[in-house]
């Protein structure tokens, strides 16, 4: 995962009435209104607004593998089929994939007096070598019977809201940090936090952008095409708490 800085804006704010005002990306300022509780209640304040971006390379793939034949009779294909498709799955189970994550489909169609059959089999890998291996070895030790699609990549779910939740995180604690020196700048202490908010967030990734571009990307070239960046934006609000100058003796 990479980030890059936070663009962060301040402003000290006398809690007197009941608005605030916030900059935003073209220096425009809007006014907004605070709940009364909050004018009541609180002290003065530094809010801040802070920025973050993570990206994640995929976490998965999909190999796909076809095998498929005619002949005059359907024992006879069957068995042409079936013994290259025991191969495959044999070649699979040797680099330890889980039956759970391999699905096989069977079809069997006949025109005139020849029998066509298709088996294909699906296979979700997390170990992009194994997935690398398996691949080399069908295409090196079967015929022209058998097809093996480029691997498909892409994020499980729980990858994508690791990824989303880092980085509203990171955006966080970089607004923290630059409250912090703002505090120390004018001699004051941060205190606790009044308001949390993610503001905005984005996803992307360079599927869209690269699709032209490369219509036989290499294995890498796939995973940086299929790797997703997320931007998460914030606001937040902290207590500002005269610095404490008394010395412990000792």
């Amino acid at each position: 995962m990479a980030g890059n800085p936070a663009r962060v804006f301040a402003a000290l704010i006398p809690t007197v009435g009941n608005a605030y005002q916030d900059e935003n990306d073209f220096g425009l300022t809007r006014t907004l209104q605070r709940p009364v509780h909050e004018s009541q209640t609180s002290g003065r304040e530094v809010q801040v607004t802070g920025s973050a971006e993570l990206s994640v390379a995929p976490d998965r793939a999909t190999l796909c593998i076809s095998v498929s034949n005619s002949k005059d009779s359907v024992n006879d294909v069957t068995n042409s089929v079936s013994r290259r498709l025991e191969y495959i799955l044999q070649t699979l189970r040797q680099h330890e994939v889980k039956e759970e994550n391999t699905t096989v489909t069977k079809v069997i169609r006949r025109s005139d007096n020849v029998y066509y059959m298709e088996a294909e089999v699906s296979v979700v890998f997390t170990d992009f070598m194994a997935m690398q291996s398996v691949s080399n070895i069908l295409v090196e030790k079967l015929d022209k019977t058998v097809n093996v699609s480029p691997a498909q990549f892409f994020h499980s779910a729980e990858c994508l809201n690791k990824l989303r939740q880092q980085v509203c995180v990171m955006a966080v604690e970089n607004a923290r940090h630059k409250a912090k020196e703002v505090c120390g700048l004018l001699g004051q202490a941060l205190g606790r936090p009044l308001l949390v908010k993610e503001e905005s967030s984005r996803e992307w990734s360079c599927q869209t952008e690269e699709a032209n571009e490369l219509p036989h990307p290499s294995v890498q070239q796939s995973i940086r095409r299929a790797t997703v960046f997320v931007s998460s934006h914030v606001f937040v609000s902290f207590e500002i708490r005269p610095k404490d100058r008394t010395r412990k003796k000792h």
